[in-house]
């Protein structure tokens, strides 16, 4: 707590009055980041872009702000790893919403008639739990190492499509 306040620049006491431990500071912190991602997120669903680029953006956004986040912050990235079942009970809520977000995107996707889905929200939670699986490796670089996202979109894109049945006209 001392190094915690020493670096935010508030006394010790100050921190004692809104936090009652360290690892409630490390709660708030990953709320916080949390919050930032899903508010992305939402920017991107919010776009007047055809549902099939909605999703590989949402993908991109998603690793790139998670990867971003768990380097900004050093201590989070530790303990991201080391504590991987504390880390999942504090973003339900956020893959609750990452996965009703989806489920926006592929009815409107499937009400356009550029998806072949028979099931959105099984589509949803498939989407979002790959996605979530990709964050680890993503994170350390294993996935397309020295790749920039422009070199990668077009492949990528052709799985998802693929795996949307997205219909041809």
């Amino acid at each position: 707590m001392n190094d915690i306040a020493q670096a935010s620049g508030k006394g010790r006491r100050t921190l004692y009055t809104y936090f009652k431990s360290k690892d409630e500071i490390y709660y708030a912190v990953i709320e916080s980041e949390l919050e930032r991602l899903s508010d992305m997120l939402d920017d991107v669903a919010a776009k007047r872009i055809p549902p099939q680029e909605k999703i590989i953006e949402l993908i991109y956004m998603h690793l790139s702000m998670i990867r971003e986040t768990v380097v900004r912050n050093g201590n989070l990235r530790a303990e991201f790893f080391r504590n991987i079942w504390m880390v999942e009970k504090i973003r339900k809520n956020f893959d609750d919403a990452e996965i009703e977000l989806f489920r926006r995107v592929f009815r409107e996707g499937k009400e356009d008639g550029e998806f072949d889905i028979d099931n959105v929200d099984l589509v949803a939670d498939i989407t979002h739990y790959c996605i979530k699986g990709l964050e680890v490796p993503y994170i350390y670089g294993r996935i397309a190492h020295g790749m920039t996202a422009e070199a990668t979109k077009p492949q990528v894109a052709k799985i998802v499509y693929s795996a949307l049945g997205k219909r041809k006209v």
